[in-house]
């Protein structure tokens, strides 16, 4: 596997994808580098001219083929006979040239590997795919070329590359004509391809031939692309046209193609933008075409003979509507020179109204309706509007089109030429609206008068061609903003004047498709504001009209509404029917049958506007006689039809819009009060005999009746949602109930629990569903499941947390009563009982799971994609707040709540685990989802099964009752279990490919944030279960076998093509960054991917397969070459290191994502440099070492110069300023932050999290507010500053925290990687001596800087120096003999003097000096070891003495009071000080230690020897004796001179020592030392005073007098011991098994010597003499 990024040209597949995905970031403003992408379109310049031209089927090539030796891109292949019959097999399918199909199969084989389909299938799906990104790409180009909001360099730029591919630049203009027909052709022969298609799929069927589930998948895919390829021809085809690239005879073959066209459905509707565009160019006296052609195309398509032909009667009425309506623009006015001047007007005008009503009755605006609402998917289900619709298309030929194949672009295309028909109509034709109005308002009242000639006519025979025409203006600039201006911004417009007429004078079903059109033009705050003014009358009125009197206006709508409501309250117990449209009249109507129809538009029409003009709502807030509330809530009463209640209730969440506290407050008083007084016919059913209803039965029977229908409970659900949502004068603290604290209060207890328990329970946890329709379903499900995120959401758990632990009086700051109240109302405990009930918990799964082909291919906002997101959203956020739940919320609302209250949890479930375990099939639809590349799905999916797969109850390995060895991970189990382990892990492995465009588009890229997640997801599983494996370890390409991981020999992991390997080319390959400037996003992906090896490194179970994995691929060698050196002027983010805001940045970040990185690179190398030297391949380590050292050797033995590991000690040349508090008040003085400051696991430093602290700030500010001290503005402002002040200190502290530590971590790495090359080099001990002179040369400045400040890095820099001085020879000859001896020795006395410097640092880290006084001390004997120790030690004295008295001060009370190994360390540097002192005959030492009093605490350390080996434990009895040694060392040290002999014999060494009781104990006892060899303890001890003895009496010598008569006395009084120690070294009674192993000789040579310069024998025999002279005397 190659860890270089492939910077060469790619294939012609992924080229046309990358350019493909280049235009699409155009589009969505993302791209970067422009100029790039014109290139690239200029290297497919050839490849858009051929188009889709294909070489068919050849007998020649066949030949070629079946010979065995083929040639492909000038290479010579030798194919087998598998291999040749694939090939023709593909070239039979696609009428391919046998060769091309070769060439197809040979490329595909790697992608049929990778996807797990056959070769033939890939290679057909390749075909097809590369087709598709050429028109696409191609279609993208020459809308650009014609964009007039694309810059104007750029369309220009695109506008000569259309010109360079129609060749019309250079050549003849036909060109652009020869194109438009080919790409009529390519169209046709798609359509031919696709019956072929149907037909053999239809023969397969018909000879009972079982299709595969693969043929029937690559059907259905070569019909789905095959119609999106002809989609975008039609495309092509249509900008062509306007941009005049065609001829009228163009339009004649288009003619001449359409009546062919044998079926409707969307391959027809894919020539209508083309026909439409065709029709405006060359019908129209605008495009600048000439009346003579209009007129031979006005005659050739109103010519009856050639009408005869069409097999589509409906498509060719509906093209003749269009025709005319430019056509029309010829006869307005009569131009000079018009071929018309001299005709008939008045029979032109006839004629021509007769063919236009003639092309009517023939279904000409029911084609173009029906086109216009099939368009759009059924994703946004809207009942009104289709009921609208229904109606209008009767009985109309049903347009056989899948919504899933109109792409949102074309419907765009389409709508806009759409748009030029209706403004042509209403421009050219206003004689026959008028017509329209006038027929159809005459044919109604003869009808509704009873004089209609047909006495069957109902007003369902009713023409409605003017409603038509008026809904396919809402289809046509719904959603089209720009596009709906037009009807706003000049009144004198025809399109306003259109308005005006259209308002005027109208029936009930012309209101009701009026409503729908003024509806679709009024999106947009503008536009929702220009409608309103509209309906008030005092929109711009045109100064060449009269003022509108009879037209539709807000009077008129809430008169009409009004008047229901107030007939429903007179006569509510009448059950309302549900709409009919047409038909009689009922005797419950207003006034006639379509009436119900006029009110649901008249409300639609209302919610639509009051939800987006805040002019609007504020209106109808204030009216005075309409209110609004009132209204609409008796609108939604039960009686009323359910379309009509559904309509009412969305009104009331328009006026939720931008909602305050105070309107939430009182929608949700209003709602509650309608839902507790049920009108008298809905609670007759269940009344008792009691005359009073009680109010929570009349709210129960309402929700009774709401969950009957579709239509009440979605819009029902809806208005809760909008109802719980944060207000807009919310500030994100979520302190607040989301309705008022009392409400209900007054006949239940308070709270909005009922409704909950009405979404949940009735609706979305029901058996039985409200409609069979899947599209309702979905958005009922996810408009339920929006209302629990809401209500989890709006939950906030920090209050709890603070309120514990901050000093923030939360009960005060709150909105809410108090925090027990916020916790027992809050909507979240209730959802979240109902997230642990069994029905609810189905149906939630249900949700989740969907089928992933048709989640994949789901719009963005479609129901299936909503339901699912949300579904996974909300088991996210129950595995989250489950804890806060269980352990804080339930038992608070036990405790609080009285009466009866209805429990719905299942108390089985613990949590929301035992939910998962029963449905762990979910796992695998997680697992899809997060490869189908949707961003917002995959991230959800990716963070829920993150969850998941870090659970121990999940991921514990069931043992079967009969086997004692578990039987591996469930997760895991599952996927196998489905067979779909192989899906998830190539969806991963495809969207962890490198994509170049991500560096281009930036984090925005989806790619990108994939990649991120997917990684971040593998580093969380794997951490959390590093010794078992799980479904991180099986999606990375591991075999999982119970509790062991192995590789399949036949796997994508032994091919190096698994996940696994994916990651390894990420850690290796993806760029920092773009021009030498690393950026916090692009870093990351490596930064993470490093991580994820890290993990895998670590992990006993992965470890040897990682390391064997990263060296088969050069890893360590690969990522060294692209090590770069931080210098001060590097960019991370855009900023260099010298920026004062670099730490208060993301700067921050990308550096510390890039010292990541280098981390673990040095880690790795220290790894496998261990690894390396255990297995004995000194080949690779000498390549180890060698790369190391500056120069990695390649396989083909070349040589490349690389950073060496000095070079990369770089991270530590920069600091980063302490962050400081600013405070413009005092305000938060007191606030505890500490609550807020949490380690980070990745990189083990502080970190502030960041919601915390806002949150704190907030409460902060709450509570002042609600005090009253920010009355004033100023304070108010001054406070938010100091804020914000707060919010940027925590920021930075945060990112300078992480810095530091993961500089810390990686000097670690460093410093154990610098010490490991040194020890395993293979130099001789001069190059050794020299590399660690260099070494030390790199550490010293840096140890001696950070010293002094006190750092933790200096620790890890002093032992670093350790390590090196104690692999220094001194006896070498680069320290010796060579000629740079001198400057050696200056470079190790520096090292000496820099570290004693350091020991003087105030307030020094205890561990910086113990690490100090060892490298002081590794040097001090290191010279004293020498030859040529005398010309070394010239300064040393002196340079202690000159650090000064504090110095030793410091050493010595480390060495008395320091802990652990501090003050051994210490001790022993004053014994090397003291020793190096004796060497030079300097008595500075000495004195030093007696000014300090230390010598007599050595001495006096004597007496207490043995009290503390008493009182201390066994396992501290080795390092206890160990600190009695060093200072017994150091006092003999200090004795080995007269001068120092004098003091210690004046602190009193004698009296300690008898005071010990050391010499006073029975010998052969001992001291009572709990270890096994306590003897030879004791005596090594009573050595070690022995010792220091001696040498005080040979250092005074025999002269003194006083020293020999104090050492005899010492004699005399332990002479029972030294007598027993003689005896034992002799054997004289030895009886202790073991005991004669102890050796005493030296012991014994000791006191001899002291007993013979003090002339102990004699004295002891002149004593004798005496005794017995004194007895004999007696």
């Amino acid at each position: 596997v190659s860890l270089d990024i492939d910077m060469e040209a790619p294939l012609e597949l992924e080229s046309l994808q990358i350019l493909h995905q280049d235009l699409i970031a155009l589009e969505e403003g993302h791209l970067r580098n422009i100029d790039k992408l014109c290139e690239e379109i200029r290297g497919h310049i050839e490849a858009f001219r051929k188009l889709l031209d294909k070489s068919q089927k050849s007998e020649a090539s066949r030949t070629k083929l079946t010979s065995g030796i083929i040639q492909i891109d000038e290479s010579e292949y030798s194919v087998n006979q598998d291999f040749q019959e694939s090939s023709i097999q593909l070239a039979d399918a696609l009428d391919l040239d046998e060769l091309e199909s070769a060439k197809l199969i040979l490329s595909a084989q790697n992608d049929a590997e990778l996807l797990g389909r056959s070769t033939i299938v890939s290679a057909v799906i390749a075909f097809h795919e590369k087709r598709q990104f050429l028109l696409e790409s191609l279609r993208m180009l020459v809308r650009n070329a014609q964009d007039p909001d694309c810059e104007e360099s750029l369309r220009r730029e695109h506008q000569q590359l259309v010109a360079d591919i129609l060749e019309v630049k250079d050549g003849p203009a036909r060109n652009g004509s020869l194109f438009t027909r080919k790409c009529l052709k390519a169209m046709v022969d798609i359509e031919s391809w696709l019956n072929a298609l149907a037909e053999r799929y239809q023969g397969t069927l018909a000879l009972g031939q079982p299709a595969t589930p693969e043929y029937e998948e690559l059907m259905t895919f070569q019909q789905s692309s095959l119609a999106q390829q002809h989609e975008s021809l039609g495309a092509v085809m249509t900008y062509l046209v306007k941009e005049g690239y065609t001829s009228v005879d163009d339009f004649y073959k288009l003619l001449e193609h359409l009546p062919t066209i044998q079926r409707w459905d969307d391959i027809a509707v894919h020539h209508v933008p083309t026909t439409l565009a065709f029709t405006s160019q060359y019908g129209s006296p605008e495009s600048g075409g000439s009346d003579q052609e209009a007129t031979s195309l006005y005659r050739k398509i109103m010519d009856g003979k050639d009408s005869s032909t069409w097999a589509l009667r409906n498509l060719q009425a509906a093209f003749k509507t269009w025709w005319l309506a430019e056509y029309s623009g010829w006869h307005l006015e009569l131009r000079l020179g018009s071929s018309v001047q001299d005709a008939d007007v008045a029979a032109e005008v006839q004629k021509r109204s007769d063919a236009f009503f003639q092309a009517l009755r023939d279904g000409a605006l029911q084609c173009t309706l029906s086109i216009c609402s099939q368009a759009y998917p059924d994703d946004g289900y809207d009942p009104a509007r289709n009921g609208l619709t229904e109606y209008l298309l009767r009985d109309t030929l049903s347009l056989s089109m899948e919504a899933a194949r109109t792409s949102p672009s074309f419907r765009d295309l389409l709508m806009e030429q759409f748009e030029s028909f209706v403004n042509s109509f209403i421009t050219n034709m206003p004689d026959t609206l008028r017509q329209f109005q006038f027929n159809e308002d005459d044919q109604r009242k003869k009808i509704l008068g009873g004089i209609q000639p047909n006495a069957t006519s109902t007003l369902y025979d009713q023409d409605l061609h003017l409603e038509r025409f008026l809904v396919i203006i809402a289809y046509v600039f719904d959603k089209r903003v720009e596009a709906a201006e037009s009807f706003w911004s000049d009144p004198d417009s025809n399109l306003y004047g259109f308005l005006q007429w259209a308002s005027r004078r109208q029936s009930t079903p012309r209101v009701g498709a009026f409503c729908e059109m003024l509806r679709a033009i009024s999106r947009g705050e503008e536009c929702s504001t220009a409608a309103h003014l509209f309906l008030l009358d005092e929109g711009n009125i045109s100064s060449a009209r009269l003022r509108r009197t009879t037209s539709l206006n807000w009077a008129q709508v809430l008169g009409e509404l009004n008047l229901y409501a107030s007939k429903v309250r007179e006569n509510p117990t009448a059950t309302r029917p549900p709409v009919r449209y047409g038909g009689k009249p009922n005797a419950g109507d207003i006034d006639e049958p379509e009436s119900a129809l006029m009110l649901e538009c008249y409300l639609r029409l209302m919610a639509h506007i009051c939800g987006q003009s805040s002019v609007a709502r504020s209106w109808l807030w204030s009216h005075d006689k309409f209110p609004i509330l009132d209204i609409m809530f008796t609108l939604a009463d039960l009686s009323v039809p359910p379309r009509l209640q559904a309509c009412a209730i969305a009104m009331i969440r328009a006026m939720l819009s931008n909602k305050t506290a105070e309107i939430s407050s009182m929608v949700w008083s209003a709602t509650d009060h309608w839902a507790s007084n049920a009108s008298p016919s809905t609670i007759a059913t269940v009344r008792t005999g009691k005359s009073i209803t009680p109010a929570s039965c009349m709210e129960e029977v309402t929700f009774e009746a709401l969950s009957k229908t579709f239509d009440q409970a979605n819009e029902f659900v809806s208005l809760l949602q909008g109802l719980v949502a944060p207000g807009a004068d919310e500030i994100g603290l979520h302190d607040a109930l989301p309705f008022p604290e009392q409400l209900g209060a007054a006949y239940r207890m308070s709270g909005i629990e009922p409704y909950i328990d009405f979404a949940f329970g009735k609706v979305f946890g029901s058996r039985t569903s409200l409609t069979e329709d899947p599209v309702q379903s979905r958005i009922l499900a996810s408009n339920i499941l929006g209302l629990a995120t809401s209500c989890l959401a709006t939950f906030n758990e920090n209050l709890l947390i603070l309120a514990n632990k901050s000093t923030v009086p939360v009960d005060a700051a709150i909105e809410t009563s108090s925090l027990a109240t916020y916790a027992r109302l809050h909507p979240f405990s209730r959802v979240m009982e109902w997230m642990f009930n069994d029905r609810v918990v189905a149906a939630l799964f249900a949700a989740a799971r969907q089928n992933i082909s048709e989640v994949a291919s789901a719009p963005p906002n479609s129901p299936v994609l909503v339901t699912v997101l949300r579904a996974i959203e909300i088991m996210n956020r129950v595995m989250d707040l489950q804890s806060t739940y269980f352990e804080i919320v339930r038992p608070l609302i036990k405790l609080q709540t009285s009466g009866h209250r209805h429990a719905v949890i299942n108390p089985t479930l613990a949590s929301f685990e035992d939910s998962v375990a029963t449905n762990l099939d979910l796992v695998v639809n997680l697992g899809l989802y997060a490869g189908i590349g949707n961003e917002e799905l995959a991230i959800n999916s990716l963070k829920l099964l993150e969850k998941l797969s870090s659970s121990r109850r999940l991921n514990a390995s069931p043992t079967s009752a009969f086997r004692q060895q578990p039987d591996g991970n469930r997760l895991v189990g599952v996927l196998e279990q489905y067979g779909d382990l192989e899906r998830v892990r190539t969806s991963f492995i495809i969207a962890m490919q490198y994509d170049a465009r991500e560096l281009q588009m930036g984090p925005e890229a989806p790619g990108w944030t994939i990649k991120s997640v997917m990684l971040d997801y593998l580093t969380h599983c794997l951490s959390s279960l590093p010794d078992r494996p799980n479904l991180a370890h099986a999606i990375l390409g591991f075999s999982c076998s119970g509790v062991t991981l192995n590789i399949d020999l036949d796997g994508a992991f032994a091919r190096q093509a698994s996940l696994f390997h994916s990651i390894i080319h990420l850690a290796a390959a993806y760029p920092d960054g773009l021009e030498n400037n690393v950026e916090s996003w692009s870093s990351s992906i490596r930064q993470k991917a490093t991580r994820v090896l890290s993990v895998l490194r670590a992990s006993p179970l992965t470890s040897a397969m990682t390391m064997t994995e990263l060296r088969a691929v050069d890893f360590l060698f690969a990522s060294f070459l692209r090590q770069a050196i931080i210098s001060p002027d590097t960019l991370f983010d855009g900023l260099s290191l010298r920026d004062e805001q670099f730490a208060r940045t993301d700067s921050a970040w990308a550096l510390r994502h890039y010292l990541d990185q280098r981390c673990f690179l040095l880690d790795y190398a220290s790894s496998e440099l261990r690894l390396v030297a255990t297995e004995g391949a000194p080949t690779l380590k000498a390549r180890i070492l060698s790369t190391l050292f500056g120069s990695t050797t390649m396989p083909d033995g070349a040589q490349l110069p690389n950073a060496t590991i000095f070079d990369l000690l770089d991270f530590l040349g920069f600091d980063f300023p302490e962050p400081t508090l600013p405070r413009l008040t005092n305000m938060f003085n007191d606030v505890d932050f500490t609550v807020a400051l949490e380690s980070e696991d990745d990189t083990g430093g502080g970190s502030t999290q960041s919601p915390l602290v806002e949150q704190l700030l907030a409460l902060r500010l709450n509570e002042l507010r609600k005090s009253g001290y920010l009355n004033d503005g100023q304070e108010q402002e001054r406070a938010l500053a100091d804020a914000e002040g707060h919010m940027a200190f925590f920021k930075m502290q945060k990112n300078v925290r992480g810095l530091e530590s993961v500089r810390l971590q990686t000097l670690k790495a460093w410093s154990n990687l610098l010490i490991l090359a040194i020890g395993h080099t293979d130099l001789e001990q001069d190059g050794r001596a020299a590399l660690i002179l260099q070494a030390l040369q790199t550490v010293t400045p840096k140890l001696e800087r950070y010293a002094a400040e006190g750092s933790a890095e200096a620790v890890i820099l002093g032992k670093l120096v350790q390590a090196l001085l104690f692999q220094v020879d001194h006896k070498s000859s680069a320290l010796n003999r060579s000629k740079g001896a001198d400057m050696a020795d200056d470079r190790l006395f520096g090292v000496f003097r820099t570290a004693l410097q350091a020991i003087n640092v105030p307030d020094g880290d205890i561990n910086l000096r113990e690490v100090l006084y060892s490298i002081c001390f590794r040097y001090l004997t290191g010279v004293a070891g020498s030859s040529s120790s005398a010309s070394r030690q010239r300064n040393i004295t002196q340079t202690v003495s000159i650090s000064g008295k504090k110095t030793i001060g410091i050493i010595c009370d480390d060495a008395y009071g320091g802990s652990g190994t501090c003050r051994v360390s210490a001790i022993l540097l004053l014994d090397a000080l003291a020793a190096t002192a004796t060497a030079e005959h300097s008595n500075f030492m000495v004195d030093a230690l007696a000014r300090t009093n230390f010598i007599v605490v050595l001495v006096e350390a004597i007496r207490d020897i043995p009290s503390e080996l008493r009182d201390s434990d066994a396992q501290d009895v080795s390092l206890l004796l160990t600190y009695y040694e060093s200072k017994l060392a150091l006092l003999l040290t200090l004795s080995q001179t007269r001068y120092g002999a004098g003091q210690v014999l004046n602190a009193g060494l004698f009296q300690t020592v008898r005071g010990s009781g050391l010499f006073s104990v029975d010998p052969d006892i001992g001291i009572s030392i709990d270890n096994a060899d306590a003897l030879a303890k004791y005596y090594k001890l009573l050595l070690s005073v022995v010792r220091v003895i001696a040498a005080v009496v040979m250092s005074r010598g025999q002269q003194n007098q006083q020293t020999m008569d104090q050492t005899k006395a010492f004699l005399a009084e332990n002479r029972p011991i030294v007598v027993a120690i003689f005896k034992r070294q002799a054997r004289i009674g030895v009886a202790a098994e073991g005991s004669t192993t102890i050796d005493v000789e030296e012991l014994v040579e000791l006191l001899v010597l002291v007993m013979t310069m003090t002339g102990f024998i004699e004295f002891e025999d002149q004593r004798d003499a005496k005794r017995a002279r004194r007895e004999a005397f007696s």
